[in-house]
């Protein structure tokens, strides 16, 4: 682990709601919010989002302290909490696979973990790129599931293979 440090980093896996709440859960995870990134319209609404036109990803930000969590753990359980294998960039793309990295060690620990998913013969089709504007969907997307009192079931394609690649380097 590296020395006491909150990063940011952006992922989109499909509705937000249940990737924040699943995120929020990890321990070392110090904050989540939900919103739009990676899209050509400034400040867009959810329901423009939904048009499938504005090339917006659906994202959770997620805020997390180096010291107690590392990049390559965080990634491993995004992996776990959907499906980074169904390509929907095809269809509008809100609800793609995308890391938007804020760091130069998010992207390195993105671009090792898919690699080593490769490896095993999947197919990845997240995709990673820089950070761009962030904008944050409105009050009541944020902390939907954690306020309506629901419990999202995470989606588990890739689970014994992301136990295998932890295991690799604990």
């Amino acid at each position: 682990m590296q020395p006491s440090k909150t990063v940011r980093i952006y992922l989109g896996g499909g509705c937000f709601w249940s990737k924040e709440y699943h995120l929020g859960q990890v321990p070392g995870v110090s904050a989540t919010q939900v919103g739009f990134m990676g899209g050509h319209k400034a400040n867009p609404s959810y329901q423009e989002v939904c048009t499938k036109t504005t090339g917006h990803a659906e994202v959770v930000a997620v805020d997390y302290n180096l010291a107690n969590l590392s990049t390559r753990e965080l990634l491993i359980q995004f992996f776990s909490i959907h499906d980074p294998r169904i390509d929907r960039r095809a269809k509008g793309g809100q609800y793609r696979s995308a890391i938007f990295f804020s760091t130069e060690e998010q992207q390195q620990a993105a671009t090792a973990l898919i690699e080593e998913l490769e490896n095993k013969g999947h197919i990845i089709s997240t995709e990673i790129r820089p950070a761009s504007d962030f904008w944050l969907a409105s009050d009541r997307h944020q902390q939907f599931c954690a306020t309506k009192g629901l419990t999202p079931k995470p989606t588990k394609g890739l689970l014994h293979d992301l136990e295998t690649v932890r295991n690799q380097t604990d």
